[in-house]
């Protein structure tokens, strides 16, 4: 049962880890026609750049709800295999991993441990801000 636990919170890493390259793709593609077509033309007309803008606003919402949606099913994974060493495991590898890095002395030199999922999410928000920023633009 812990085998199986522990391997289905690997499989949903790995999903996230695609979720992101598939996004990650897709808002390039969306924020990368305008260049490619140029900024001048019919290709570029503000109302085509608007719709991709508002296109890549609601990729980057729907990504940063989905990788939400990851964190908080890996969190429960994370719970059970936690609560599985401590009522039948002497070892404890993920709660003493986990402890760890809750308890590592912070040095100047590098910054405290932030979690993968927090720190994920700011990208799709950095891309929605960029697709606002053309979609503005486009009307200037």
């Amino acid at each position: 049962m812990y085998a199986m636990c522990v391997e289905q919170a690997d499989r949903i890493s790995a999903r996230r880890g695609q979720a992101n390259q598939f996004y990650l793709s897709l808002e390039t593609l969306i924020l990368g026609v305008p260049a490619f077509f140029g900024f001048s033309g019919a290709a570029t007309d503000p109302l085509r750049i608007t719709v991709l803008a508002v296109a890549g606003v609601t990729v980057s919402i729907t990504w940063w709800l989905q990788l939400r949606s990851y964190r908080d099913l890996n969190a429960a994974k994370f719970k059970v295999i936690t609560d599985l060493e401590k009522n039948y495991f002497e070892v404890r590898p993920f709660s003493a991993e986990w402890e760890t890095l809750k308890t590592d002395k912070v040095k100047r030199w590098r910054p405290r441990y932030a979690e993968l999922g927090s720190i994920e999410r700011i990208v799709p928000a950095i891309f929605a801000v960029a697709n606002l920023m053309v979609g503005v633009a486009a009307w200037l």
